[in-house]
């Protein structure tokens, strides 16, 4: 007879396994400890599933997770926005299965129970079938608590939580400066490029707050910029930092200067945005407006990380999916804005092929990075991971927020000291 598995006993022991300044490797790849995290991070915290201007229309949806488990954000044709668990409620199929898209309803294709946007059981084949035997307004698709913030939707199977605004705490402040990328306009999503690599989900958790690895892994990035522009993205010895925003949140300042959008409008035109300028003027925008615009296109001076599963990159959201204990999926997701002049658009669309694209200078080296570590971890007795740099020269942030250099791990230790609390509770 096999012996029950003790659920509880391997999230306490993946929460042991966090220490202040390192983490085991066996974070990586146990599958126990994986299905844990599904359930006490992924399942008992707030997960973002969509931003508002993928489902802006009436009648529009977009699928994602939480964790493992499929959801359908959708929009009401009176314009509410619904999230729903995407499984029928007789056998369990999933009721939608593309990735984004316009429908007046959900129809499983197995047996054909239909559902309102709302979630509602709307019609079933032979229903006679049913008579005395079930209420119809009992058997709608589940629907979740969600909230949004900034257009950033949120959804959680949790009815326990905090308020989404609370869980967010200190990293609101960011969230409301990394919106200012829409140059006056609203922030709205251009695409997104979906892909997956061999390793865990911390291990890209760690990345987005890793200014470390930058000028070495990101060489043929730096190399393919002019001059000017490889000086600011040398950042390591400069002003920037890394705050502890609380609830496993961080944000790594790498330029300063570029922190808050709508300042330094007078400061000279970048060389490379000076076609991007000359465009828009003779276009007949007015001289501020080609000022604010040149100056968000290039996105914001940080990376805003919300754990578990979203980060603001600098000019795109970074969304993380768990696959298994050694594969993850990755959402990259372009942004610009709503009503925008083309130009800033499209440049907007440019760069992000730059670095984030599929041939771009950025992110295959990034994943080449992730799935070396992911192959390291299985190698040798030494099982410690260090996540220390930057301890010893800590200092409290303007905010009282512990806060260390920009090449500090100080937002690995967030989230990993969040991680370590829900999985001990």
């Amino acid at each position: 007879m096999n012996k029950p598995i003790d659920k509880e006993a391997i999230a306490q022991r993946a929460a042991d396994l966090v220490l202040e300044d390192r983490v085991h490797k066996d974070l990586y790849s146990d599958p126990d400890i994986f299905e844990e995290e599904l359930d006490k991070v992924f399942n008992n915290t707030w997960v973002w599933v969509a931003h508002e201007s993928e489902v802006s229309g009436k009648n529009n949806y977009k699928t994602a997770k939480i964790g493992r488990q499929p959801v359908i954000v959708v929009r009401e044709r009176k314009g509410g926005i619904n999230v729903l668990l995407n499984r029928c409620r007789h056998r369990g199929a999933t009721v939608c299965e593309g990735n984004a898209g316009k429908t007046k309803a959900f129809t499983c294709p197995y047996h054909g129970w239909g559902y309102g946007l709302d979630g509602s059981l709307r019609a079933l084949p032979k229903p006679e079938e049913y008579e005395n035997l079930m209420d119809k307004s009992e058997f709608g698709l589940v629907k979740l608590r969600h909230e949004s913030y900034q257009g950033m939707i949120f959804a959680t199977l949790s009815d326990d939580i905090e308020p989404l605004e609370d869980f967010l705490g200190g990293a609101k402040k960011w969230i409301d400066l990394f919106m200012k990328q829409g140059a006056g306009y609203p922030l709205k999503t251009l695409g997104e490029q979906r892909f997956r690599f061999p390793g865990n989900w911390k291990i890209q958790l760690e990345n987005t707050t890793d200014a470390y690895h930058f000028p070495i892994v990101h060489k043929s990035f730096l190399s393919s910029m002019d001059e000017t522009s490889a000086e600011i993205f040398d950042f390591l010895d400069g002003d920037g930092f890394v705050e502890d925003l609380g609830n496993g949140h961080s944000v790594m300042v790498m330029i300063p200067e570029l922190v808050d959008l709508e300042e330094k409008l007078d400061d000279p035109i970048p060389e490379r945005f000076a076609d991007l300028a000359t465009e828009l003027a003779a276009e007949g925008h007015s001289d501020e407006e080609v000022r604010r615009l040149v100056r968000a296109v290039g996105g914001s001076g940080f990376n805003l990380n919300l754990f578990p599963n979203i980060s603001f990159s600098m000019a795109f959201f970074r969304n993380l999916v768990p696959i298994s204990a050694q594969e993850t999926e990755i959402h990259h997701i372009a942004i610009g804005g709503e009503g925008a002049p083309d130009a800033y658009n499209q440049k907007r669309m440019r760069l992000h092929e730059h670095f984030q694209g599929p041939m771009g200078f950025g992110t295959p080296d990034d994943g080449e990075a992730w799935e070396r570590v992911q192959r390291g971890s299985m190698a040798g007795d030494d099982g410690w991971i260090m996540v220390n740099r930057g301890m010893s020269r800590m200092k409290t942030s303007a905010d009282g927020n512990p806060q260390g250099a920009v090449c500090s791990e100080t937002g690995m230790r967030a989230a990993y000291q969040q991680y370590k609390k829900q999985m001990a509770s």
